[in-house]
């Protein structure tokens, strides 16, 4: 198997210099968690305005009190982002970074160290595209279970229809108001969204990856092989799964109105015809797109530098 491919794993190297260091570079799962919380913040700091302008356009405007930001119905990124920039300010656009962040650095990390350890321990190193999928679901499965409430958080962050103070504050007031079932609200669609997106995306990722490194052997050195590959992958899964982000924002933006998928679902049909499944793909699919390529990217060459490849 090439150097450079996905699954490649060495045996790490060891250090004496602290035990801690030590029990890290003993720790392939433990690497893993670390590089891919670096590369997930990396990301999430430079694509942020991307998500915000992709939640905006999702959200709906009628629901909303009348005022002037909210009297015509935007329907391009383009018109999305001056309107944001001229009725708010430039800086609106990381609006809901810090919730992004904390829910980046142990999401993507846990993904990250969750498909590693399986990879490792089910795959051999070498998964297979059935293999790759399945892993890549699992793994995005958890992280998504797990970390619901920030992501529900974040998303009301980004609408700019809630106005909570801080982090500790949004949480403390969904629970006050709406318990657990308000941290958890869109729970269902965002499984349905992030699994298979990212079992997609891995069997894409690591399909487009081997054939290049197969196809061009003598440019691969040249050629930034993750960063394309992850492009490919990210076009396709983000496609596929953009149905599933409009259901999840809708939910977490308005649970007094929408109380199961079903109900959302027939809303958005009836409101705004098939199309109104594909809202936000365009801001989607280059935020996903571009912060999966770049996670990968970084991932890759921060686990050849700490010898878990």
């Amino acid at each position: 198997m090439a150097e450079n491919d996905v699954f490649h794993i060495a045996s790490p190297t060891s250090s004496s210099l602290s035990p801690i260091y030590d029990y890290v570079t003993e720790s392939p799962v433990l690497k893993a968690f670390l590089a891919g919380s670096l590369s997930g913040t990396c990301s999430a700091i430079l694509f942020q305005p991307l998500e915000l302008v992709k939640t905006r356009l999702q959200a709906d405007t009628d629901l909303r009190a009348s005022s002037p930001k909210t009297k015509a119905s935007i329907s391009s990124m383009i018109q999305m982002v001056s309107q944001i920039v001229r009725n708010e300010n430039l800086f609106t656009l990381w609006r809901g970074l810090s919730p992004s962040i904390v829910r980046c650095v142990p999401g993507v990390g846990l993904y990250f160290s969750s498909m590693h350890y399986m990879v490792t321990k089910y795959a051999d190193g070498h998964p297979s595209p059935v293999e790759a999928m399945l892993i890549g679901v699992s793994a995005r499965t958890l992280s998504a279970a797990v970390l619901i409430p920030l992501t529900v958080i974040k998303t009301r962050f980004e609408s700019g229809e809630y106005e909570y103070k801080g982090l500790k504050h949004g949480l403390r007031m969904i629970y006050q108001k709406e318990g657990i079932r308000g941290l958890s609200c869109g729970l269902l669609p965002t499984i349905v969204r992030d699994a298979p997106f990212s079992g997609l995306y891995l069997m894409f990722y690591s399909q487009i990856k081997s054939h290049i490194n197969s196809n061009c052997k003598n440019e691969v050195n040249q050629i930034p092989v993750p960063f394309i590959s992850g492009v490919f992958a990210g076009i396709l899964a983000s496609l596929i799964t953009q149905p599933a982000d409009v259901l999840k924002t809708k939910m977490q933006l308005y649970p007094e109105k929408f109380h199961n998928v079903l109900d959302v679902m027939l809303y958005v049909q009836k409101t705004y015809g098939l199309k109104g499944f594909m809202k936000g793909l365009v801001p989607r699919m280059l935020r996903r797109t571009l912060m999966a390529s770049m996670a990968w990217t970084v991932y890759e060459h921060i686990t050849v530098s700490i010898g878990l490849k």
